[in-house]
This record gives structure tokens, sequence and C-alpha cells, in this order.
């Protein structure tokens, strides 16, 4: 399997809770690193271009709004199968339906309120990286059979 980027969004629901060092603990203990970090403010413009593939439709202000609501961490995750390992770390958008273990299970309150985001493709992981970081942005690390070295 590839080595790959995903972007994990720490949404503000998990800022105000205090569920950011559990979030990023559960990535790393599943053995994924944590290759770019940021804490921010996300302005409308940039909540547009991520949400884009769902402008136009019904829920689509809701989304913008609450992820513009307060301060979030964005980050970016690195490991062999990472956008889809992080995805069944995180469970189903509905807390309800998530399965037992997953973040959204255990700490999720509501659909709308489900603490996480991860990219659902590779190329989506791309696209939504390139929006919160630049190149430089990145600490390069090498891969070997225990850890991660920084080169």
């Amino acid at each position: 399997m590839a080595i790959e980027r995903t972007l994990i969004l720490c949404k503000p629901d998990a800022v105000s809770r205090g569920l950011v060092g559990e979030i990023i603990g559960r990535l790393e203990r599943r053995g994924y690193i944590i290759s770019a970090l940021k804490m921010m403010q996300l302005d409308g413009d940039k909540a547009r271009a991520h949400y884009g593939e769902h402008a136009g439709k019904p829920f689509f202000q809701g989304l913008v709004d609450f992820i513009t609501s307060g301060p979030l961490v964005a980050l970016c995750a690195e490991g062999e199968g990472a956008v889809e390992g992080c995805r069944q770390l995180m469970g189903a958008t509905n807390p309800l339906a998530a399965a037992p273990g997953t973040i959204r299970a255990d700490f999720a309150q509501s659909i709308g309120r489900n603490l996480v985001h991860g990219s659902d493709s590779v190329a989506s992981a791309k696209r939504e990286l390139d929006i919160f970081f630049a190149d430089n942005d990145y600490v390069t690390r090498k891969h070997d059979l225990h850890r991660w070295i920084f080169e």
C-alpha cells in the first residue's frame, strides 16, 4: 500500500470541547504521522472552496456557517493508506451509525457536530490540502519499518 497524505480537520466543536489532543493521539497511535499542523479561524472563502462539491445543496450554507464559527485545527496525516485508514478511525458521518471505538461514536454529538473532517479520496486530499497548507508548511520525514525519522 502506498504512503498517502490526507487532510484532517478538527472542527470548531472539537476545539471548543478540548478534544484535539485526543483526536491527534488516536491518529498517531494508529501509526500515522502529522506532517503539517495549524490552528486557524477559517474565512468564508476558504470554507466555500473546501466544501465546493456541495455548493448548491440545501445544507451547503450550514456547513460554511459551522466551519467558520470558531477556530479549527487543520492537519496533514501521512502513512500507508492514510485516506481510508483515517476515515475508518473517524467513523461514519452520523455518530449514531459510527462503529464503536471510532472518534465520532465515542465523542460526536450529532451529524452536524461530528468533530472531524477527513478527505474521501487521494484526489480530494490533494485538493483540500492545497487549500490549507503551502508546500513549505510540511515537515519531511523518512519512513522505516518501525518509526518515522527526520531527514
